[in-house]
């Protein structure tokens, strides 16, 4: 059998096996340890963060963070659209009510605009939202300056789900550190990985320490098992974030190397009529964790669906650019600000095979593909 292209696997170095057998010889397993400690202080060295508490998801970050600032039932929090669910789910976890913000063209992240036009009608009717969830897509920073400004204007904490963008840059800084908090995932398919794991950071260090106390079961200081606060279960083990300094390491190596997938497939892809790429915003450096475009099918000759199941044939992995959450069924009730960019983005965007640990060669099989389905449509 032909060796499947994924979308984004994992990529594992030298360092990772090393310190999860110093977790094994020293029989540091749970959820507490050197590691732990060492990988929060080095994630705050590489990003900039102040302070940071490793969990087990960027969900579980996300939700400790809207517990922290004390979302509740009849809150309203606004949130990028053009982004996975696990953005909003945490939401509704807290019985909040998620109202989706509309993307702008030139980053494909949550326009400032239309969040300053949410937050003045929302202001007017003396109903403004508890937070704002902006998140930063597929390695490339939101414009987050005007967006903090509006927040901070309104008087609304910002937490900046930076869950993709790890490694990428607005003007010099790391998204996921300018807001309230910021959040980090290190599932599976980002650039980097613990397996499973997130991280939260925050420039207060009462907000970290709260959220440690909170993700170990609230557990009181008591010899006994004492608990005065509801408490959860999404703490990082040492033996994860062990593969989490290891990966660290190669950060920047990984950016690097994603990077140069985008630009063989720009190259690649050049010649093509109706192609267009996720564009880089000129305030920061993507890390292009995917590589991301859209169709136009009239000059194209097919659609984006066609490209998709073409590429499936040849066990090749893509995937259509997030559904944006307003069209989700789960969330159709809720309101939205705009929805047309996100829309369209959706219905002629497609993401592209991005491991850092692609070949050339592999690379090349994509585009040829790309290429011969194009000529087979045209040719029908």
């Amino acid at each position: 059998m032909k060796k499947p292209i994924l979308l984004s696997p994992p990529h594992m170095g030298d360092r990772e096996l090393k310190y999860v057998q110093e977790a094994f010889d020293t029989n540091w397993i749970a959820p507490v340890g050197p590691h732990l400690d060492a990988f929060e202080q080095e994630f705050c060295q590489i990003t900039g963060a102040g302070h940071a508490a490793a969990v087990s998801s960027g969900t579980a970050a996300i939700h400790l963070a809207l517990q922290l600032i004390g979302v509740g039932r009849g809150d309203e929090v606004f949130c990028s659209t053009l982004t996975f669910a696990a953005s909003a789910n945490p939401i509704v976890y807290q019985g909040a009510t998620p109202v989706f913000i509309d993307s702008d063209r030139k980053s494909w992240n949550m326009s400032p605009d239309l969040l300053r036009e949410a937050l003045e009608k929302k202001a007017r009717i003396g109903k403004l939202p508890k937070a704002v969830i902006l998140v930063h897509l597929y390695g490339q920073s939101a414009d987050i300056e005007p967006i903090l400004a509006a927040c901070d204007e309104y008087g609304v904490a910002l937490i900046e789900d930076a869950a993709e963008a790890l490694g990428a840059t607005y003007k010099g800084r790391s998204p996921g550190t300018f807001g309230l908090m910021g959040i980090y995932s290190f599932n599976g398919n980002k650039i980097i990985t613990t397996s499973g794991g997130g991280m939260l950071v925050s420039e207060q260090s009462e907000l970290v320490a709260k959220t440690r106390f909170l993700a170990t079961q609230a557990r009181d200081p008591a010899p006994h098992y004492q608990h005065s606060h509801i408490g959860y279960n999404y703490r990082l083990s040492n033996v994860l974030a062990g593969i989490g300094r290891g990966q660290l390491h190669v950060l920047s190596q990984r950016v690097a190397a994603r990077r140069h997938n985008y630009e063989f497939y720009t190259q690649g892809l050049a010649d093509l009529p109706g192609v267009e790429f996720m564009p880089e915003a000129d305030y920061g450096m993507s890390t292009r964790w995917l590589t991301c475009l859209t169709i136009n099918p009239k000059e194209f000759g097919c659609d984006r669906e066609t490209i998709r199941l073409g590429l499936a044939e040849q066990q090749i992995e893509s995937r259509p650019v997030w559904k944006p959450l307003h069209l989700q069924p789960v969330f159709s009730e809720c309101e939205c600000f705009g929805g047309e960019v996100a829309e369209d983005l959706f219905s002629r965007g497609l993401c592209l095979p991005s491991g850092s640990n692609l070949t050339d060669r592999e690379l090349s099989l994509v585009i040829q593909t790309i290429h011969q389905v194009q000529q087979n449509s045209i040719q029908k």
